[in-house]
């Protein structure tokens, strides 16, 4: 099992609210899961956002934390809820109301990886899949809530950015044809998880960067950014998905050649996301 629930990197001081967290990054495979799983090892990895946590890992030279998970998404899915239970893949669990990502096996525990392929050869026990939540989904959010509830504290707002990775076959039918591809999709719920003027702000940071963007087209976010985004309290959420193909092969999931550059580029996004955390702090420190 994974040693740790997460990993957290602190900077030497907290200069801005810009929260970053990787929910998706985790590659501690326990043997005893790989064990059970019909998918070999390279398979079962098809779902991770494999090296987000590397592209992302400047966050604390720049005064912010960032968050990652240890547990791999196959495992446990910490961007659902810790009651999505799939009634299909768990002993006991009762049909409830119907929520398409738990019908579709992507519930907190995931019946499929990406394609709809199985992971497991029968079910697991209901007392299984609350283990996994407590020992891994709890202490992860409990870390997070506390990162935000220090920003607010601190700066008078929180922003987290939800760092996550798309498959680039995600992107094929991404507007009119010969429109061209974004290179990153950001989801803010169409609005109810960030203030327009945070929104406006991430976006800018990537455009500056060369990047091409779009918003909540595919993806608009999940279970973290609709938990903690609250913008009336001064609390934004906003998921960030990145083209896979930027920066890795995606059938081998290697770092492609571009790598180093790619993340050297999205260090100075991560510098700019970590400013707009700044503004409050300014005005807090003048009152």
């Amino acid at each position: 099992m994974p040693t740790s629930p997460y990993h957290l990197l602190l900077p030497e001081a907290r200069s801005t609210s810009v929260v970053f967290a990787s929910p998706h990054s985790g590659r501690d495979y326990p043997a005893s899961f790989l064990r059970r799983a019909v998918l070999d090892a390279q398979e079962i990895r098809s779902s991770e956002d494999a090296f987000v946590d590397l592209l992302f890992a400047s966050a604390p030279l720049h005064g912010a934390p960032f968050l990652t998970a240890t547990a791999p998404r196959a495992f446990l899915d910490l961007n659902r809820g810790p009651d999505e239970f799939d009634p299909a893949l768990i002993e006991g669990v009762r049909r409830n109301i119907h929520n398409p990502r738990v019908a579709s096996g992507l519930g907190v525990i995931p019946r499929v990886v990406a394609n709809g392929r199985q992971i497991y050869r029968g079910k697991l026990t209901l007392v299984e899949a609350h283990q996994r939540v407590i020992q891994y989904w709890r202490p992860y959010h409990d870390r997070l809530q506390m990162l935000i509830d220090q920003s607010i504290n601190d700066f008078g707002q929180a922003v987290l950015i939800d760092c996550h990775s798309m498959p680039h076959e995600a992107l094929e039918n991404m507007g009119p044809p010969g429109a061209g591809r974004p290179d990153v999709v950001l989801g803010d719920r169409f609005g109810a998880t960030a203030s327009g003027a945070v929104m406006d702000q991430v976006e800018a940071a990537f455009i500056a960067a060369g990047l091409k963007v779009a918003r909540n087209m595919p993806f608009a976010g999940a279970y973290i950014t609709q938990h903690y985004g609250r913008p009336s309290r001064n609390q934004h959420a906003i998921q960030v998905e990145i083209d896979r193909a930027l920066y890795m092969h995606e059938t081998t999931l290697t770092p492609s050649a571009g790598f180093d550059a790619f993340r050297d580029l999205l260090g100075g996004v991560i510098a700019a996301l970590a400013n707009i955390g700044r503004v409050p702090a300014v005005r807090v420190a003048a009152e």
